[in-house]
């Protein structure tokens, strides 16, 4: 039952991410460029963004475009809105620096029954606001997804499962689903997932919205990591 659970791209990531026990995504900040990165994807998935197919790899909006998720939406209107055309990576920058993504993306998973909000203290003196797993069952349907999609043999993958493994493959969060041993022996495996090479009934959408995400974080890392180097040195 609980499998059948609908959730966004975004919150498939974040499931990635989280501590199913603590109810944290650590230190590491990779998982927000990451629900940036399947924001983007997502919205092209549906027709709501559209990306050139020249070398500037400019994204649009669709003109009057609208979707019921509301992070989604807020990401869409961004792009609607903005005074000037930008590229996919840059789009993926904004959408991880929207105001408590996580803690965003975490309600919307809590009201779906599938994680628990609590406070706990850390060195008994600041609160932070935890989200443990309450039902465990969507995640591991997705980590299922994913192995299938990684360890199998299949040239049929849909889109979505692609995008996940290509974006969760950038930020290191897809060894929180397959064991990084097993990961090392599939390299050339991982590169056809990440370029859209197994789509199932691909559309142009499709493997545009694989081959961007995955391109988008790949550059948005490295420009926070030319920032933070540069700010540390």
């Amino acid at each position: 039952m609980s499998a059948k659970i609908s959730l966004t791209l975004y919150e498939e990531m974040l499931l990635l991410a989280l501590d199913d026990r603590k109810g944290t995504t650590g230190m590491s900040a990779w998982h927000t460029t990451a629900m940036g990165g399947v924001i983007l994807a997502e919205l092209v998935l549906m027709g709501k963004l559209h990306i050139g197919t020249d070398k500037k790899k400019m994204v649009d909006a669709e003109p009057g475009a609208q979707v019921d998720d509301p992070l989604l939406s807020e990401c869409l209107r961004l792009v609607q809105d903005a005074k000037r055309r930008k590229r996919g990576s840059e789009w993926v920058a904004k959408f991880a620096g929207l105001k408590d993504l996580r803690n965003r993306a975490a309600r919307g998973l809590v009201s779906k029954g599938v994680l628990n909000e609590s406070n706990d203290k850390v060195l008994g003196i600041f609160t932070r606001t935890i989200f443990p797993t309450r039902d465990g069952g969507p995640e591991q349907a997705l980590v299922a997804r994913l192995t299938d999609a990684v360890m199998g043999d299949s040239d049929r993958i849909d889109p979505r499962t692609m995008v996940v493994v290509a974006v969760a493959n950038a930020t290191a969060l897809l060894e929180k689903a397959i064991p990084k041993k097993d990961l090392k022996g599939r390299k050339a495996r991982l590169k056809q997932l990440s370029e859209g090479q197994l789509a199932a009934g691909a559309t142009g959408e499709a493997l545009q919205a694989v081959q961007a995400a995955q391109a988008a974080v790949a550059a948005a890392l490295i420009a926070t990591t030319v920032a933070t180097s540069a700010a540390t040195s």
